[in-house]
């Protein structure tokens, strides 16, 4: 069985706080007792654990991250963003996700209260809010990654969704396109909100009225869904907005079913930029998010913090880009 810190205390004849402390060099130990406390740790082949490590400076070095699902199609790339930031600080990552629903939040909140992390980073999953809040409060550094539902409490770092908005419009607007159809997200997300306020306003200030918008799920079904009924229905539009990239997937396949051409009849933008906007037939214009800046910002803020920096301001917003791609041409 591997050798614990519990067994090199005994063989020591000291508690786990005192061989915690030397191997963290604090200085509260006596040259003696450390030298003896070394000389069993030499001796029992002991490897020290990050816990132990950090056992007498109440340091775990490791960082949690709570998100959703690992099915997004995004989030590899959030994640990778934040793995190369803590690995690079020679820190640990711990990840849990709400597959489960309660279940899952409770393995998590045990590991909260064993100290198994130092602070978290979020992607928001549902019904939580409440009870990072209660965390944050009781003193867990947290950082929010894409603040979907705009919480001031926290420090965040996200896109910019409104001026993402604005650029599909002024995208969609400088090829002639004058009715267009925006699908959006839960309008519970701020993220949402944002995207359509952006897009909106942008509109106006070119005269074209915004008549059909109708809520979606971010769901590829969702999106393939919408565009048949408003087909059904007569519904006349010459540009589809989808607020992320999958349901603009279902736009897509909805457009080629019903036998129409994209983007010569109707032009499509998504948001995200997901690799599957590469791939599809025609390839997907789309805003693209800095997905993995994201994760490696937040990841950073959360390190400095616990290092002793103050937490920014206000929310950390990095850029969207406008990328053209066959379904919406740039002309």
């Amino acid at each position: 069985m591997a050798v614990t810190i519990a067994d090199v205390a005994q063989a020591a004849g000291v508690g786990k706080t005192t061989v915690s402390r030397v191997l963290n060099t604090r200085g509260e130990v006596g040259k003696a007792t450390a030298a003896r406390v070394r000389q069993v740790i030499d001796r029992m082949g002991y490897v020290p654990s990050s816990g132990a490590v950090g056992l007498a400076r109440g340091r775990s070095r490791t960082v949690g991250m709570l998100v959703p699902s690992l099915t997004w199609p995004w989030m590899g790339e959030v994640l990778q963003g934040v793995v190369d930031t803590v690995e690079a600080a020679d820190f640990g990552l711990l990840l849990f996700t709400c597959n489960r629903g309660a279940d899952s939040v409770a393995r998590f909140t045990g590991q909260v209260s064993a100290r198994a992390f130092d602070g978290l980073l979020v992607v928001e999953p549902e019904n939580t809010l409440d009870m990072l809040t209660a965390l944050h409060r009781d003193g867990l550094p947290v950082v929010l990654v894409d603040d979907r539902g705009h919480h001031p409490e926290f420090p965040s770092v996200t896109a910019a969704n409104t001026e993402g908005g604005a650029a599909a419009a002024r995208h969609l607007l400088a090829a002639g396109r004058r009715w267009p159809l925006v699908l959006t997200g839960p309008s519970r997300f701020g993220c949402v909100r944002d995207r359509l306020a952006g897009f909106r306003d942008t509109c106006a200030a070119h005269g074209v009225g915004l008549d059909l918008v109708v809520e979606g799920d971010f769901a590829e079904a969702d999106g393939r869904a919408t565009v048949r009924r408003l087909l059904a229905e007569g519904r006349e539009f010459d540009a589809v907005f989808a607020h992320n990239d999958l349901a603009a997937l279902g736009v897509l396949g909805a457009l080629r079913d019903a036998g129409l051409r994209v983007p010569d009849d109707i032009a499509v933008i998504g948001f995200d930029d997901i690799p599957v906007a590469r791939h599809t037939e025609p390839t997907l214009s789309t805003v693209r998010q800095p997905m993995r800046e994201m994760g490696e910002t937040a990841a950073r803020i959360l390190l400095a913090h616990l290092e002793g920096q103050d937490w920014p301001l206000t929310p950390v917003v990095l850029p969207t880009t406008m990328i053209a791609r066959r379904s919406a041409p740039a002309l």
